[in-house]
């Protein structure tokens, strides 16, 4: 634990009332602040050597496009709210059958470029049942062939993420961490972006790295040599006689397992594993 500590960058503990009301209302004490710094590694299922950003949907790609790279236009937080993430407000109209979006204004690609509506017309195109325009520089109508009361949920999908139109295929987007290396299968390694819209809300990690290990129990003796801070797995037997770790959403019925420096926010979503695929923009290490 001490040298896990000794990796730390301290530099930043949140004292601001701006942020102690944040944490107040993410059901985190002050206690329990978010602390900045150090890298976090992910031993993950699912990677294959011909991922690449717009194919591949397994476990290791899908952390790697919507908890990191990547946004989507509304994202389920921990406690099942939807907020906006690339979008700040949603309205509908014919019954749930039209939906206009604004977007925010103070968004860029990792390469420098602004966000715009365009970029999200042409990342939506496999919305099905949809056609999406552009109504601004800044705003989109998406029109459905069927109402639908659900689609800011659905926005929230990691299908959905957005891309830029100018690069699609490329691993650049809008997300909290920028691509250090890319080794389609094997590691991704990317480093926070310190200009994001989401500076003071989410992204602690200076660095993620995630492994693509098939093994799960490989998995968990990476784990437990303290060579990762986190792991998908499903079989709690993998990592019996592991200290410091802690299964969730609990051990009869576990999804990952995380070593006790890493904390993470009062509420963990368990829709899908690694608090919903954020697990890199939510936790921070203690």
């Amino acid at each position: 634990m001490t040298l896990r500590r000794s990796q730390m960058d301290r530099r930043a503990l949140f004292t601001s009332a701006a942020a102690m009301a944040l944490l107040a209302a993410s059901g985190v004490s002050a206690a329990g602040a978010p602390q900045r710094g150090g890298r976090l590694r992910m031993a993950l299922s699912g990677g294959l050597r011909d991922d690449t950003w717009v194919s591949g949907d397994g476990l290791f790609m899908q952390v790697a496009r919507q908890g990191m790279v990547f946004d989507t236009l509304t994202e389920r937080a921990a406690d099942g709210v939807l907020r906006g993430e690339l979008a700040t407000g949603w309205q509908s109209s014919d019954g749930g059958r039209i939906w206009h979006l604004e977007l925010r204004a103070d968004v860029f690609f990792h390469d420098g470029q602004r966000f715009a509506s365009r970029d999200v017309v042409e990342s939506l195109q496999n919305l099905p049942g949809a056609r999406v325009a552009a109504v601004g520089p800044l705003a989109v109508r998406i029109t459905l062939d069927q109402p639908s009361a659900a689609l800011p949920l659905v926005l929230a999908e990691p299908e959905y993420i957005i891309r830029p139109a100018h690069t699609p295929d490329a691993g650049i987007g809008t997300g909290i961490y920028r691509v250090k290396r890319f080794l389609p299968g094997r590691q991704l390694l990317t480093e926070r972006v310190e200009t994001h819209y989401k500076d003071g809300a989410a992204g602690w990690f200076d660095e993620v790295e995630l492994t693509s290990i098939p093994s799960e129990r490989v998995r968990g003796e990476a784990l437990g040599a303290y060579l990762v801070d986190a792991v998908d797995t499903r079989d709690a037997d993998a990592l019996e006689g592991v200290a410091d770790v802690v299964l969730l959403p609990d051990a009869r019925a576990v999804m990952q397992a995380v070593s006790t420096t890493v904390a993470q926010p009062a509420r963990v979503s368990a829709l899908r594993p690694l608090d919903d695929l954020r697990a890199a923009e939510r936790w921070w290490f203690v």
